[in-house]
C-alpha cells in the first residue's frame, strides 16, 4: 500500500516539476517575444536592475510586457479553476466558468455603459480614465448576476434546476444586449465588439493591485472547498451523507466562481474556452478524479496555455496582433473534440 501512494507521489511530483518548469519557460519568452524582440539578457537586466537596458525597453518590459505576462497567469489559472469547480458541481463536462451567466452580466454591464450613455459621455469617460470604467461596471453586472444565482440556489436544492436557470439567465442578458447594439451608434458599436474579442495588454499595474488580490481571494476559496468539491462528485445525496452542507458550499464554490470569472471578464473581457478544455487536459495528464491534485494542476496548465496564446496573439516578428480570444477558441476546441472522439471516458467528472 505504501508503495503505491509513494508511486503517485512520485507520479504526480513529475508532472507538476514538468508543467512548473514550462510555466517558467513560457513566461520568459512571453517577456521576451512580440513585435520587438529583446535578447533574454537584456529582459534580466531591465527587471533586476535600476539602470540596465534604454528607457524604450525599460517601457516596454516593466510597463506592458511584465503586466501582460502576469495578467495572463492570473486569467489562465481564474478560468481554468473556475470551470473545474463548475463540472465538477453540475457533473456536466461541458460546464464552464460562464454557466452561471457571470460573463453575461459583465456584457450586459459594458453594453449598458458603451452603448446606453451617450456618444460624448460614454467616449470622454473611456478616454479620460483607460478601461478602469469598463471594468468596474463588467463587475458590477457580473456581481449582480451572481447575487440573482445566491438567491435561487438558496431556494433550490435541484443543481439542475440552476444550471437552467443559469441558461435562461444568460439568454435574457443576451437578448438585451442585442437590443442596445442595434440601437447604438458605429463607433460605440465597434467599442463594445472590440472588448468582447478579449484583451490581455489594457491591463496596468495599477490595476493588477486589484486584480491579483481578487483572483488569489477564489482560488483560497476553492482550496477550502477541496474536500467538498470530491464529496459532489458522486451526487449531491452523497456529499450530504458525508455530512457537507450543500447549501452552503455550493454558495461559496458559487462565489469563487464569480470571483475568478467575473473579475477576469471585467479587466479582460470574455475569454473562452480555457474553462472547458483545461480540466479535462488535467485529468488525462494526472490520471486523477482528486481536487487536491486537480486544483493546483489547473492553476499551473491554465497559466501555460493562456502564456502560450499571448505569445501566438502577438505574432512574434510582426506589427500585427490577433484577438487573444480567437488564439483560446483554436486551442481549445480541437482539444475537447479530441477527447470526445478519442475517448468519452475522457470527459467524465468522476
Amino acid at each position: 500500500m505504501n508503495t503505491i501512494v509513494g508511486n503517485k507521489r512520485g507520479y504526480y511530483f513529475f508532472r507538476f516539476f514538468i508543467l512548473g518548469s514550462v510555466f517558467i519557460l513560457f513566461f520568459i519568452a512571453d517577456l521576451l517575444l512580440g513585435s520587438v524582440i529583446i535578447p533574454a539578457g537584456q529582459v534580466i537586466s531591465l527587471l533586476f536592475s535600476s539602470d540596465g537596458g534604454g528607457e524604450t525597453l525599460r517601457t516596454i518590459i516593466l510597463d506592458f510586457r511584465l503586466p501582460k505576462a502576469m495578467t495572463a497567469v492570473l486569467t489562465g489559472a481564474a478560468l481554468s479553476l473556475s470551470g473545474l469547480q463548475m463540472q465538477t458541481v453540475f457533473r456536466n463536462p461541458l460546464a464552464g466558468p460562464y454557466v452561471l451567466g457571470i460573463s453575461a452580466g459583465a456584457s450586459l454591464g459594458v453594453a449598458l455603459f458603451v452603448m446606453g450613455f451617450s456618444t460624448i459621455l460614454s467616449t470622454a469617460l473611456f478616454t479620460a480614465h483607460g478601461s478602469w470604467p469598463v471594468a468596474l461596471v463588467a463587475w458590477a453586472g457580473s456581481f449582480l448576476v451572481l447575487l440573482l444565482v445566491l438567491f435561487v440556489s438558496a431556494r433550490v436544492n435541484d443543481i439542475m434546476t440552476i444550471l437552467i436557470l443559469g441558461i435562461l439567465f444568460t439568454s435574457a442578458v443576451t437578448a438585451i444586449v442585442s437590443i442596445l447594439q442595434y440601437f447604438s451608434s458605429e463607433s460605440l458599436l465597434k467599442a463594445f465588439i472590440i472588448w468582447t474579442m478579449g484583451s490581455l495588454g489594457s491591463v496596468t499595474r495599477s490595476q493588477l493591485v486589484v486584480l491579483i488580490p481578487a483572483v488569489f481571494s477564489g482560488i483560497i476559496l476553492a482550496f477550502m472547498k477541496i474536500k467538498d468539491l470530491n464529496a459532489f462528485l458522486l451526487g449531491e445525496n452523497y456529499a450530504r451523507s458525508l455530512g457537507v452542507s450543500v447549501i452552503s458550499s455550493r454558495m461559496i464554490i458559487f462565489m469563487s466562481t464569480s470571483l475568478l470569472a467575473g473579475t477576469i471578464t471585467a479587466f479582460c473581457g470574455p475569454i473562452g474556452f480555457i474553462g472547458i478544455a483545461v480540466p479535462h487536459i488535467c485529468r488525462v495528464l494526472f490520471k486523477s478524479a482528486d481536487h487536491l491534485v486537480l486544483v493546483p494542476a489547473v492553476l499551473l496548465t491554465g497559466s501555460i496555455l493562456m502564456l502560450f496564446s499571448d505569445i501566438v496573439s502577438q505574432l512574434p516578428g510582426f506589427q500585427a496582433t490577433l484577438p487573444v480570444n480567437s488564439v483560446t477558441a483554436l486551442i481549445g476546441i480541437p482539444v475537447i473534440i479530441y477527447m470526445i472522439v478519442k475517448d468519452k471516458k475522457f470527459v467524465s467528472v468522476q
